[in-house]
């Protein structure tokens, strides 16, 4: 009886230790929160603050992962809102300080751009989103009087389904509420086989024109920007497999064609990673996995981003 007693209370004592250890070293146990919504299909829940990894996250009250802000800038601040998926978001594995909408402000800081006394790159953004969450992103929230909005998509955007809510609280991507122990996070996410969602059949079989229907929201996007009186700029990053031989497939070739000839009629100011990163000499030392990249890799994106904004803001100066 005692022995039993003893092991019990060492059973105990361990997860305890595993349970401290698991929040304090990796945040298991308060993972980031996400809000169903019929229109954008999910955002992250508003005002969160967490750790994964070691790396800070914080969402603010507009979902955005960036500080908290006033929705409307004071007037001598140049206010640049990018939107985007997980690439403009950083995910886990990117610290607050090392998202490219962070590098971006802190460049632009150092650079004491005239007109202004203050810089804000907003980060709207979250995990797969496509040109449709965005658009309707957008329409929900404004434009928070951004002078440039930057679009910032990868090429499998270009092919994302409709909206849909119905990811939240059902995959483990996407929670909707705490776990009641980091252990149950752990087992959760890694352990345990996650169950399917029947209903994503439907959703992701959407038939039609897809790559049309994201031009499109594009499109919209780009008239939103004119009706808010801002610039627009269009970017888009190539999955790590488009880069050197054989690049890109087929129908990725064509669909990188048709984006070409619709920002040139729009009269879109675009930007194509892919040929900037052929030119790198050691592109893959910039991605994360296959798609997102890393510190070196935002780091490089930021400096593209950061040209176009300054080229944007000087032609826009000259016109007044």
């Amino acid at each position: 009886m005692k022995l039993a007693l003893i092991i019990f209370l060492a059973a105990v004592g361990l997860c305890v230790v595993v349970e401290v250890g698991l929040r304090s070293l990796f945040g298991f146990g308060n993972p980031l929160l996400y809000l169903g919504d019929p229109q954008i299909g999910y955002l992250l829940a508003p005002n969160q603050r967490t750790r994964r990894f070691g790396n800070r996250i914080q969402i603010n009250q507009y979902s955005m992962r960036s500080a908290p802000i006033e929705e409307i800038p004071a007037a001598s601040t140049l206010r640049v809102l990018i939107i985007g998926d997980s690439i403009a978001n950083g995910g886990w594995w990117t610290d607050q300080d090392n998202t490219i909408s962070n590098l971006i402000t802190r460049s632009l800081q150092e650079k004491n751009i005239s007109n202004f006394q203050g810089v804000e790159v907003l980060n709207a953004s979250a995990n797969s989103w496509g040109p449709r969450n965005e658009l309707a992103y957008l329409q929900r929230f404004g434009s928070f009087k951004a002078q440039v909005l930057v679009l910032l998509i990868n090429t499998d955007d270009l092919f994302g389904t409709a909206p849909t809510s119905l990811p939240v609280g059902r995959d483990r991507n996407y929670p909707d509420k705490k776990p009641p122990l980091a252990l149950a996070e752990v087992w959760q996410r890694y352990i345990i086989k996650p169950k399917p969602i029947p209903e994503m059949n439907a959703v992701q079989k959407e038939t039609g024109d897809i790559v049309g229907v994201n031009l499109e929201a594009i499109s919209q996007i780009q008239e939103f920007t004119r009706q808010n009186n801002s610039e627009f700029l269009l970017l888009m990053t190539p999955l790590l497999r488009e880069i050197g031989e054989p690049g890109p497939r087929d129908y990725e070739i064509k669909t990188r064609q048709r984006l070409m000839d619709f920002t040139q009629a729009q009269q879109i100011t675009y930007i194509d990673f892919l040929p900037l990163l052929n030119a790198h000499p050691d592109p893959k030392a910039l991605y994360q996995d296959h798609i997102h990249f890393n510190l070196q890799g935002n780091q490089f994106i930021s400096q593209v981003i950061e040209r176009s904004l300054l080229l944007v803001l000087n032609a826009e100066n000259e016109t007044r």
